[in-house]
């Protein structure tokens, strides 16, 4: 497999959690958001994807993108370990989850958003996460045990840590939001979730290692 991928990017980062998890090797093709424009707009990346977005991954012949339809196809061709639970009730609390994060909070401070707001993109991206966090946190209190939900990881907490990060960058106050902290903290002493974070990847800026 040889995903494209920003180190940054929240995207790119729940898509290196899944491949971690499952123990799936892979090759990485940096594609630099930010320099010479934007390496995502060019025409090879746009032939890739016509998204014109990371991550992309090209896996058994095919190439997808879109995090969400990419972890769903690792789970369904690696089933090991489990992302998704097998309890239908749980599995749509999973997948509510992770639509929350992906569809409800991380588009709207999106690199490609936050260019369009200018001066004022800070307060946007803090404005977007915590009016997200303050639902998010509500779910969760429902939902939680050691993880987002119940005991094991699941797609939710592949998004989860992503957002924090994201969140964190943007000097979101975490204090409201005691559940999302405690999980994101126990989500980050996880192996897959530090080998695959963006202070640790190949395209990743020597003040920003790890």
């Amino acid at each position: 497999p040889v995903l494209y991928s920003y180190f940054r990017s929240s995207c790119s980062w729940r898509v290196r959690i899944a491949l971690a998890l499952k123990g799936i090797s892979y090759d990485v093709v940096p594609v630099n958001l930010v320099k010479d424009g934007g390496q995502q707009f060019s025409a090879e990346f746009k032939a890739l994807n016509p998204m014109q977005q990371v991550p992309a991954l090209k896996i058994d012949g095919i190439i997808l993108s879109q995090s969400l339809a990419i972890i769903h196809y690792l789970e369904e061709t690696w089933p090991n370990p489990r992302l998704l639970p097998q309890d239908p009730k749980k599995r749509a609390q999973v997948r509510m989850i992770a639509d929350h994060i992906v569809s409800g909070i991380q588009p709207l401070q999106n690199l490609s958003i936050l260019k369009q707001i200018g001066e004022k993109k800070t307060e946007w991206a803090q404005n977007c996460i915590a009016s997200g966090f303050q639902a998010l946190e509500q779910i969760l209190q429902h939902t939680a045990g050691r993880y987002c939900v119940g005991d094991e990881v699941s797609m939710a907490d592949l998004c989860l840590a992503p957002q924090v990060a994201n969140a964190e960058r943007f000097k979101v106050d975490m204090g409201p939001y005691p559940t999302i902290t405690r999980i994101n903290k126990g989500l980050l002493e996880l192996e897959a979730f530090k080998v695959s974070h963006p202070s640790r990847q190949p395209d990743t800026p020597a003040e920003l290692r790890a």
